[in-house]
């Protein structure tokens, strides 16, 4: 399993908008790009997916941003990486052979840890300001 830049980037720009939350502020393209070094077209296109995902909100317009639809602790890890790459963890078993089975069960077992672990982790520790507000486990 390989997560892509673009989760990557997603995730990295969602901190950044996560950090304005509450403040009545928007974030801008401009910014979350030079903040998160982040190419302007490409994250364009990532900003669309997730307010089409309804992850964020969009206000058009010279005073126009982003902001969070909902609050970040209430955004896993797990929506991100589900919104932005599909299934987590694809499955492209085999059923033919003795251990067929048995290996698809410990796969789907694994596939389910790591959705479990995605959905450990909110937004809101993604935009932890220092180490300080870091969450450890």
């Amino acid at each position: 399993m390989k997560l892509s830049v673009k989760v990557d980037y997603a995730c990295r720009v969602l901190a950044q908008i996560a950090r304005l939350h509450g403040t009545n502020e928007l974030a801008h393209v401009e910014s979350l790009a030079k903040d998160e070094a982040v190419p302007a077209n490409y994250l364009a296109q990532i900003l669309s997916e997730l307010r089409d995902g309804g992850l964020i909100n969009s206000r058009r317009g010279k005073q126009g941003g982003y902001t969070l639809a909902r609050s970040p602790e209430e955004i896993s890890l797990y929506d991100i990486v589900k919104l932005v790459e599909g299934e987590v963890l694809e499955l492209n078993t085999d059923s033919k052979g003795q251990s067929a089975r048995r290996v698809e069960q410990i796969w789907r077992d694994v596939r389910a840890a790591f959705e479990d672990k995605l959905r450990s982790y909110s937004l809101d520790q993604l935009a932890a300001r220092n180490t300080d507000e870091m969450y450890y486990i």
